[in-house]
């Protein structure tokens, strides 16, 4: 039986990520590595602290929620985790961040999305973030955090945006998440979440009638990183 050591190895230096991002402060994030040859993703266990993790602590499960390797309480976010890798994994999300970085927990708790108001945001997303509906008092009394993934889900169902093309939420009320093709590649999307977050709110406060980003910029930005001509980095 495997004892799923590489992808444990990448969920604990995922994880670790966290507070070297300042994306939260004591057990205020998790991070998930997905499998998808496995079946099975590692996550970080319920309220250890970071400085604490190793990767024997980190806790896998397959999508069904089973637990197959592990002796410590997984995350409370699991279940969202799973929610989303459950919809997600076909456009290639191998990695899942959850955190409260105080500057995108800021526009989930005002519940708005988030205007692309300049090149930054539109390197990484050539639409406005999403923010969700609150969740309902029914959903909540439910399984709080599986009805999580599926308003995320949703969301991004009902506004037909790509997982792979907006790879970043805000759920109203509570909080970012993050993906990406790596558990690695989840943080970077966090920090980039948290950074234009507070660059939309400094924005907004310079100047309440700033205008979204021209579609010609917005365009040019994301296709010169991600279209079929893309020409940024060394690859």
């Amino acid at each position: 039986m495997s004892d799923y050591a590489a992808l444990r190895e990448e969920a604990l230096a995922a994880n670790r990520e966290i507070p070297r991002r300042n994306l939260a402060i004591y057990t205020w994030g998790n991070v998930s590595a997905y499998d998808p040859a496995a079946g099975v993703f590692a996550i970080k266990p319920s309220g250890v602290a970071y400085d604490d993790l190793t990767a024997d602590s980190m806790v896998v499960l397959d999508l069904e929620g089973a637990l197959v390797w592990g002796t410590l309480r997984p995350s409370s976010d699991t279940a969202t985790h799973r929610a989303l890798y459950r919809a997600f994994a076909a456009s290639g999300i191998r990695g899942i961040t959850h955190t409260h970085s105080p500057h995108a927990v800021a526009w989930a708790q005002a519940r708005l999305d988030v205007p692309l108001f300049g090149t930054t945001h539109a390197d990484h997303g050539a639409e406005d973030i999403p923010c969700t509906a609150l969740l309902s008092e029914e959903a909540v009394t439910k399984d709080y955090e599986a009805e999580t993934g599926s308003l995320i889900v949703e969301t991004f169902r009902s506004r037909g945006t790509n997982p792979a093309h907006m790879p970043m939420v805000l759920v109203a009320g509570h909080g970012p998440f993050a993906w990406g093709t790596s558990a690695a590649q989840s943080v970077y999307h966090a920090a980039v979440l948290e950074e234009v977050c507070k660059m939309a709110a400094l924005t907004l406060a310079l100047n309440p009638a700033a205008p979204p980003l021209p579609g010609y910029l917005v365009h040019k930005h994301w296709e010169r990183k991600h279209g079929p001509q893309a020409y940024y980095g060394q690859t």
